[in-house]
């Protein structure tokens, strides 16, 4: 079935849900001296939190940034270096955390002394490509400042993580893998919070007063014949008001928005359930079996019919 009611009334709940989020565990990084790591662009969004210290991440064609202790960082699909300076050269850091969860630089080469960096890593991958529908929503790279209000359930559940990594206890992966996963919820709610203006995209829309409540609709009843005007209506704004408000923040035209959303929930159905196809498209709203075929392949490019388990 359709995600619960409740996953339904928070879009960004329902898209985490609807999407197959799930944790990759927690990384920890303590360094001294010079150092510098590289990882490959992965379809994931990533986050990295300085929980002492301080360091440089470079992104291609993006000047170096300094982050600093405190801060939070959300990478999107992309590739990244972190390093102790924006010219060392980088090592390979996948090859580096092989086998383990925990790497730790400098003190093997001699590096005792000076500042010690410590990072915590979470990252969090989906079910299949149709992560493209959060990971394009969001810039490749976001810094949540330390000094902002918002991060304050950031890094309390930071102290969480970096207590529950430094012990070995019983239950330890399951703890750490929620609480990443509550991390990165936490670091988007942040982030929105922080911004002078809304950034393009769904996920910056949300904190924008009638456009969030025009999503929060259509993500509560999905099945239902939506149209522009009655969500303006809905949302107390004109059609042409709201229409265009939305296509500036969203990217998309509403009913777009609401068709893809649509398919992302059909195919997720198709996939785990055994839901007769005309069922599927009652679901997510179509009166049609025809309607909603010719709708999805114009979204993913191929039949449903395809997905659909054998009885």
């Amino acid at each position: 079935m359709i995600p619960s009611q409740s996953s339904n009334d928070d879009p960004l709940s329902g898209v985490l849900t609807a999407l197959g989020a799930q944790s990759t565990g927690v990384t920890r990084l303590q360094a001294r001296g010079e150092w510098a790591l590289s990882f490959p662009e992965k379809h994931r969004l990533k986050l990295v939190a300085v929980i002492r210290g301080q360091a440089w991440i470079r992104l291609p064609r993006r000047a170096a940034e300094r982050v600093v202790e405190g801060q939070v960082l959300l990478i999107g699909s992309t590739p990244y270096v972190i390093a102790s300076d924006p010219h060392a050269t980088p090592v390979d850091g996948v090859s580096r955390y092989a086998g383990q969860d925990s790497v730790c630089l400098g003190e093997r080469d001699g590096a005792k002394d000076g500042e010690e960096a410590v990072f915590i890593g979470a990252g969090i991958v989906f079910g299949d490509e149709d992560g493209r529908f959060l990971l394009d929503a969001l810039p490749r790279f976001m810094a949540i400042h330390s000094a902002s209000p918002s991060a304050v359930a950031v890094r309390r559940i930071l102290e969480l993580l970096d207590a529950e990594t430094g012990r070995q206890r019983m239950g330890i992966a399951r703890v750490a893998a929620c609480l990443s996963e509550v991390l990165v919820v936490e670091a988007l709610r942040a982030y929105m919070q922080t911004q002078a203006s809304a950034p393009t995209g769904w996920i910056g829309a949300l904190g924008d007063r009638h456009i969030g409540a025009a999503l929060t609709l259509m993500h509560r009843d999905v099945s239902h014949a939506w149209t522009v005007a009655e969500l303006a209506s809905r949302v107390g704004m004109s059609r042409s008001a709201f229409s265009s408000r939305f296509s500036e923040t969203v990217g998309q035209a509403p009913l777009q928005y609401l068709t893809q959303w649509r398919m992302l929930l059909a195919r997720r159905l198709l996939a785990e359930s055994d839901m007769e196809l005309v069922r599927v498209a009652e679901q997510v709203g179509y009166r049609s079996a025809s309607a909603f075929g010719h709708a999805f392949k114009r979204i993913f490019g191929e039949a449903p019919k395809r997905l659909v388990r054998p009885r």
